[in-house]
């Protein structure tokens, strides 16, 4: 009996084991069913677009790309400034730049004593005192000291005129040019002197003046051993040596050595004085003439002699002023060898030899 009724519950058991509960089964085959259709659309997408997983992967691949540059970007750049948080590749970048906050200029010129940041700058600077000019125009053989002058020297050559003044249309060859003109429009003058307070349209003119202070004459002719204040004074004064007069009068043929003196000759050809003084009236060729002879109604008298205290209210006075203490007479008569201190003293002397010498 009892081994009767253990068989029928095992085949109970048995039974309901095989009940595979027959929706369920169903259901398991539809959704195998929607995964294989869902594959093969996919695949009829990938033979669509084969193209398309490359693409994404190359993206991916330029992203790390970009993500790796910036982080080694980040990591070269790790010299940071305290004050400002400028970043830089290189500590002794970072040291030169420190120089602008601190104002340290530890690099001086034994020539004039002007101190610079960095070395590199001092180097520029020796040119002008040595005239070294490595830079050759290959059109004209011009050459420069620095490089961005070639640069702007160029454009003569091509007539590239980038510049253009809004005021009367006059093209110039680079920026800072343009700025350095407008400056005759609206006569400013942004360059003070902070011994005297004259005023300066531009820096190299204050630069100049701050010599006639000092005392200092860094520019030094190689043939007579003269002292200069700047270059340019020294460019032309070369001149004399070589007898160069490069600005010659198509009126009257008359050729001179300085520009300035060029263009002040030109006027008396054609009468033209628009320097007028406001206290007398009287007209003058340039602003130069007029500025002198307005100190004969101020009483202005800025050269002063260093010898004896005496002033005057020209440059050239005082030079030839000076000549009575240091005894120099640069002026010498070609037909018996005297020397005089002005000019003016040996075309007297002159005269009268000659005239003596014809008798």
């Amino acid at each position: 009996m009892y081994a009767i009724v253990k068989t029928e519950f095992v085949e109970e058991e048995i039974e309901d084991m095989r009940d595979p509960e027959p929706s369920r089964i169903k259901h398991e085959d539809t959704g195998l069913t929607d995964i294989k259709e869902e594959s093969e659309e996919l695949h009829e997408v990938e033979e669509k677009h084969p193209h398309q997983e490359s693409l994404i992967a190359g993206e991916t691949c330029l992203l790390k790309t970009e993500k790796t540059k910036t982080q080694r970007t980040e990591a070269k750049n790790s010299f940071t400034c305290p004050q400002c948080r400028k970043s830089f590749t290189r500590r002794d970048s970072l040291k030169d730049h420190l120089r602008i906050h601190t104002g340290e200029k530890p690099f001086s010129c034994h020539h004039c004593g002007k101190s610079f940041t960095r070395k590199q700058s001092l180097k520029y600077h020796m040119r002008t005192h040595t005239g070294e000019k490595p830079y050759v125009c290959h059109q004209c053989g011009k050459s420069f000291s620095f490089k961005k002058n070639l640069k702007v020297h160029v454009r003569t050559h091509s007539r590239e005129k980038l510049f253009i003044c809004p005021q009367c249309g006059k093209g110039l060859t680079c920026k800072k040019g343009l700025r350095d003109h407008i400056r005759a429009h609206t006569g400013e003058k942004p360059f003070k002197c902070h011994h005297c307070g004259k005023t300066f349209k531009w820096a190299h003119s204050l630069s100049n003046h701050l010599h006639s202070h000092s005392g200092l004459k860094p520019f030094n002719c190689v043939h007579c051993g003269e002292g200069f204040t700047s270059s340019s004074i020294l460019k032309n004064h070369l001149k004399v040596h070589t007898n160069e007069r490069p600005y010659v009068c198509s009126l009257c043929g008359k050729s001179f050595i300085w520009p300035g003196n060029f263009k002040e000759h030109q006027k008396r050809h054609t009468g033209e004085r628009d320097h007028v003084c406001f206290e007398c009236g009287k007209t003058f060729t340039t602003a130069k003439r007029l500025k002198e002879h307005q100190r004969i109604h101020t009483g202005e008298r800025p050269y002063k002699c260093s010898h004896c205290d005496k002033r005057f209210t020209q440059s050239g006075s005082l030079k030839v002023h000076e000549r009575v203490h240091t005894g120099e007479k640069p002026y010498h008569c070609p037909n018996c060898g005297r020397s005089f201190s002005q000019l003016t003293n040996l075309i007297t002397h002159s005269k009268k030899h000659c005239k003596k010498s014809s008798q």
